[in-house]
């Protein structure tokens, strides 16, 4: 199978890119393809979601999939007419109802669906005419690609946890499926995930444990809005060297902290007694008919049945062996930190783009959300534009 564009990850960032590259008018659906694991687009997002019990957005109104920014308010209804409670205050998040319903209707106009290949991406060969991805059903060719990759697959579990077998779950690990239903649950984590965890088992009528190294940060997002626009970006913009780049992201990221309204129903949640907070971290674990016993720094003991693990992910670069077999191959140039280095217009190579993580050192703090999936797929539009004009001046 051929393709004139095929994007690797039918997530957030990937389905968005597709939309915006056929409204372009530069690609047609059927030279488009999304190559993605799941059995539809965005199934790993809305999985992941609802493990969470997420409720609203953290983003704003503005962030979507959509090609307009204000296509998610004008769905939602006109107005005074607007269901009030179709986004949350201060800044309009969307209802994940209303958010997941809006995708639904960006892939059915775009008709992104039918683009849609079901495969994992085991190897990437850039050729003289065309890049050829190898997957475990066959290979594909494509003129360029993109690479729309999340940290999703690198979870974060603690070594600890790794000795609890079949009673630690990391929240966002592929394999986790079910909710634990035993009676009492430790949740490891202070950030937003960590406290919708906690907040969702504790209305399941579960003993709920909260267990996190620090005070819970507040932040309305996950970096200062600053980063979405010139008055942050354009000082990072005249960073040229990638190290000192790395550690501006690295800074202006609120790692673990949630927004004000997920912290007051946490606090409602432990002064009620429905969540029971822990600031600590597991030194030890212990198996037994019971249970698991953890023993915190504190020199505090917590008896529970199981343990969710909302830790995140780990720091590594996206793509594991994949990508690091592309950048040797390809002689693709990187920072010291592995991540790709790439032009304004998110091009690592001639038929290679990035978005999402591997785009970060371009696009700055914000990359890895969908305002980074918007500005990484504006940026790969507009540079066809760019290349169609110097051609006809050639």
């Amino acid at each position: 199978m051929h393709f004139e564009w095929l994007i690797i990850g039918g997530g957030i960032h990937g389905v968005h890119a597709a939309a915006r590259l056929i409204d372009s008018g530069y690609v047609s659906a059927n030279e488009l393809g999304i190559l993605d694991p799941e059995p539809s687009l965005l199934g790993r997002w809305r999985a992941r979601a609802a493990t969470t019990g997420m409720t609203y957005l953290r983003s704003p109104a503005v962030h979507h999939l959509d090609i307009d920014p204000w296509s998610l308010l004008h769905f939602a209804g006109k107005g005074k007419k607007r269901d009030r409670k179709l986004f949350a205050p201060p800044y309009d998040q969307p209802a994940l109802e209303l958010f997941n319903k809006h995708c639904d209707r960006v892939i059915e106009r775009y008709e992104l669906a039918s683009a849609h290949v079901r495969g994992h991406a085991n190897e990437l060969h850039v050729r003289q005419d065309h890049v050829e991805v190898i997957t475990a059903d066959g290979a594909f060719l494509a003129q360029n690609i993109i690479l729309a990759l999340g940290a999703g697959e690198a979870v974060d579990v603690p070594e600890w946890a790794e000795e609890l077998g079949e009673r630690a779950h990391h929240v966002y690990d592929a394999n986790f499926q079910e909710w634990p239903g035993r009676e009492r649950v430790a949740v490891i984590g202070g950030g937003i995930t960590a406290c919708q965890i906690a907040l969702r088992a504790s209305k399941r009528g579960q003993e709920v444990h909260l267990i996190a190294r620090r005070e819970p940060s507040e932040h309305q997002f996950d970096s200062a809005p600053g980063w979405l626009g010139p008055k942050y970006m354009n000082g990072y913009d005249r960073i040229e060297c990638p190290s000192k780049r790395r550690a501006v992201i690295t800074r202006a990221r609120y790692r673990g902290s949630a927004p004000a309204s997920t912290l007051r129903q946490l606090d409602r949640a432990v002064k009620n007694g429905e969540v029971h907070w822990h600031l600590g971290e597991v030194s030890e674990t212990a198996m037994g008919e019971g249970g698991v016993a953890l023993n915190l720094s504190t020199g505090e003991a917590i008896h529970v049945d199981d343990v969710l693990l909302a830790t995140g992910f780990k720091p590594a670069r996206p793509g594991g062996a994949m990508i690091d077999a592309l950048i040797e191959e390809a002689g693709l140039e990187v920072s010291a930190c592995g991540y790709p280095l790439t032009d304004r217009w998110v091009r690592w190579h001639p038929r290679v783009r990035v978005m999402g993580p591997l785009a970060e050192l371009e696009l700055g703090p914000s990359a890895r959300n969908i305002s980074g999936a918007r500005r990484a797929a504006e940026r790969i539009v507009t540079s066809l534009v760019h290349d169609e004009v110097r051609l006809r001046r050639v």
